[in-house]
């Protein structure tokens, strides 16, 4: 029980450390042209209420108010849903597929063609806050995310529980909802990310910085241009594809020439990554549990669902499963059908029950 309890304290103290400040680059992204911002929310969950108390066995319970609050402010989110091969006759309970941080609902609609053709069901795709065409507001967290999708789960109105899956950030969201609403949802499936807490990439600030030189760089003109901008702190180039996404080219009135600005909002996203709420995980399984079927897939070449968070899967998630595809941490864009294949398998078996 001590390896239990040690891994109770362990994300208590990690939500406490994962939060640096660089207000200096914060200015700085404010002073880019062409830069939607929006208010930053300066007071994200980690505020520091967090208290704990013994629970049973000798267990350490975090507790935080926040985490399960009704009153966050919420979005409404853009969407858009396939229905090609969906069953008129038999109502099926419809699956909700979230992207991951600098996506859009784009990002899924190749997966979500398989499983709509497959399992002949509605598979809605949402823009998440701060994402695609949904509303950009300054705080980003994971019970703010959650808080949005749970409000659209009730706008939808939908006759059965919906099924929830998401890719990396996208997937800390859909285990949010359920532990936030076990009600809500009737399965989940995580891609390639875990209910803990992790150290701050630093891939993505880095894309930031670069985003928003080739936003106020009158020299880059194209998005060719760009992608070779990007090849600076980027090798893939299928990442380096997905970020040129997140620009827009514009023509500039006072050069007559072109020039780029975001789509998204940077400095709420970079605010969001700099603080730790994306790396980081404030739920604790002692306090939150969820037992709907959950399935996670994770990418062979990546560090994302390390097998020693398992145990933390576990705790979260006692009727979890694990499947491994040969891919990266994007599995879902390189490996769509090996991914919609093990979804569909898995939506199948525990419907079957």
């Amino acid at each position: 029980m001590k390896s239990v309890q040690g891994c109770g304290v362990r994300l208590f103290q990690l939500s406490r450390i994962l939060a640096p400040a660089n207000h200096g680059f914060l200015t700085s992204l404010r002073q880019v042209r062409g830069y939607s911002e929006g208010p930053l929310f300066g007071n994200h969950n980690n505020t520091f209420r967090t208290t704990t108390r013994q629970g049973a066995y000798g267990s350490t319970e975090v507790l935080n108010d926040d985490l399960l609050s009704d009153s966050i402010p919420r979005v409404k989110l853009a969407y858009e849903v396939v229905t090609e091969h969906s069953s008129t006759y038999l109502p099926r309970a419809p699956i909700i597929i979230l992207h991951g941080l600098f996506g859009t609902r784009a990002n899924n609609r190749t997966i979500a063609r398989m499983l709509n053709e497959r399992l002949e069901r509605d598979v809605y795709l949402p823009d998440l806050r701060n994402h695609g065409q949904s509303p950009h507001i300054g705080r980003h967290d994971y019970p703010a995310m959650a808080a949005d999708v749970e409000q659209f789960i009730h706008d939808q109105n939908f006759e059965q529980d919906p099924i929830l899956v998401g890719h990396s950030m996208g997937a800390k969201v859909v285990m949010s909802v359920a532990l936030r609403k076990p009600e809500l949802c009737s399965m989940i499936v995580s891609i390639d990310n875990a209910p803990v807490a992790t150290m701050p990439t630093m891939s993505f600030p880095r894309y930031v910085k670069k985003l928003l030189e080739i936003i106020g760089s009158p020299k880059v003109q194209t998005f060719n241009d760009a992608e070779k901008s990007l090849r600076e702190v980027e090798d893939s180039l299928v990442i380096r594809q997905f970020l040129l996404t997140t620009l827009q080219r514009v023509k500039d009135e006072e050069s007559g020439g072109y020039r780029f600005k975001s789509r998204i909002p940077l400095g709420i996203l970079n605010d969001a990554i700099i603080k730790g709420n994306i790396a980081n995980w404030e739920f604790n399984p002692w306090v939150h549990r969820c037992t709907a079927p959950a399935l996670f897939i994770r990418g062979t070449k990546s560090h994302y669902v390390a097998d020693e968070y398992l145990s933390d899967v576990g705790r979260f998630f006692p009727k979890f499963e694990v499947r491994d595809i040969d891919a990266t941490h994007w599995v879902n864009t390189e490996k769509p059908r090996e991914c919609s294949d093990l979804i569909a398998d898995f939506i199948e078996r525990h419907e079957d029950v």
